[in-house]
């Protein structure tokens, strides 16, 4: 098998911290997140030639990053998942510095994950990597309309959710 060419390398690296913020928002844990990078850059790696250089290396990245979160997925999908309070027990323990806005971190993080996977994704394409509907739609293999309406009822959501008197919240 022919390695990657130099100019492919770097541009990959150059991508590597959004991909890690994209794997980081789909699975909320970091040896997960760190699992599915690799997977990703290995993927990447050893179907470089499939790349087409008129495409965004993100965007092809996501795309690989997708579909393989969605074979993680469908891999697990036996296992128990963690629930909020799990999440944050897991966090607390970590310790560290935990910002400014705690409450509200943990509050939106408690709300992301209880949206469905279908809603969480596209809304954080949309939302923080700020690609437009039809790049979300182009990585997830999912027409625009389809993108745009899981990015409404994930906004609706999420809106309610963080509304809602002090379900999700907890006293710090």
């Amino acid at each position: 098998m022919n390695p990657a060419p130099r100019v492919f390398r770097q541009q990959l690296l150059g991508v590597v911290p959004r991909l890690r913020r994209y794997a980081r928002s789909l699975v909320f844990e970091d040896a997960q997140s760190d699992d599915l990078v690799q997977t990703t850059l290995e993927r990447a790696l050893t179907r470089w030639q499939q790349f087409d250089p008129q495409r965004d290396m993100l965007a092809w990245l996501l795309s690989i990053a997708h579909n393989a979160h969605q074979d993680m997925r469908r891999k697990q999908a036996r296992m128990q998942s963690m629930d909020p309070a799990q999440l944050q027990a897991a966090q607390d323990s970590l310790g560290g510095d935990a910002g400014v806005d705690v409450g509200l971190r943990m509050d939106l993080l408690a709300a992301l994950a209880r949206l469905s996977p279908e809603q969480r994704e596209p809304l954080l394409l949309v939302c923080v990597e700020q690609f437009s509907y039809a790049e979300v739609a182009e990585v997830m293999h999912i027409p625009v309309g389809t993108v745009m309406s899981r990015v409404c009822r994930a906004r609706a959501t999420l809106r309610g959710l963080l509304d809602a008197p002090a379900k999700l919240r907890r006293v710090v």
